[in-house]
């Protein structure tokens, strides 16, 4: 893959963001080539170029954190606004009389580039980009033109570069003769074509 946009707006939270973020931070190290199919990179489906995030001031707990770790790994560049900073999670465990349920603030993040820091700030993006109401109105959505743009240069400067498979291994099937009798016997093919 040359290069990937990875949306992070509006995310809520949850739990993903570390099968998530293990996945974009593989690194390309092989590639599998088919006889009469196509080229894969191994692991699958590892990114080789160009890495951007959106996110944006609704990403909160895991968009949070995901935004953060995005940055903190290095993975890429990160476009659009200041997230949310929710990131004490809540256990929704007590049930009242009504059915209802209390939730508590029980799981903090704490985060070795900025300790408790995230909590009530929120992460920066490296390059800023706001939605205006108008932009919302004509259907417009500057932060992924920014990203799209972020991304494209990056690729223009550090261009992906696929390995020649020309010389690939040539791994033919032998031939048999097949005798009055029915029994073959094997032969190099690439001494009979000569």
């Amino acid at each position: 893959m040359p290069g990937l946009i990875v949306d992070l707006r509006n995310n809520r939270g949850g739990h993903v963001s570390q099968l998530l973020l293990e996945k974009l931070s593989r690194k390309r190290y092989a590639f599998g080539v088919s006889r009469w199919g196509s080229v894969e990179s191994y692991p699958n489906h590892s990114v080789a170029g160009a890495m951007v995030a959106v996110t944006n001031e609704y990403a909160g707990s895991d968009g949070d954190i995901f935004s953060h770790h995005f940055k903190q790994m290095k993975l890429g560049t990160l476009v659009g606004k200041r997230t949310w900073g929710g990131v004490i999670g809540i256990n929704p465990r007590l049930a009242l009389a009504d059915g209802t349920v209390t939730t508590q603030p029980e799981y903090a993040s704490y985060m070795n580039d900025v300790g408790w820091k995230v909590e009530n700030y929120g992460t920066d993006p490296d390059v800023e980009v706001d939605i205006t109401p108008q932009d919302y109105a004509k259907g417009k959505d500057p932060q992924i033109d920014k990203a799209i743009e972020i991304a494209l240069e990056q690729l223009r400067k550090k261009p992906v570069e696929m390995p020649d498979f020309k010389d690939r291994p040539k791994l033919p099937l032998p031939v048999f003769e097949i005798s009055a009798n029915g029994n073959g016997k094997a032969h190099d093919y690439e001494k009979i074509k000569n």
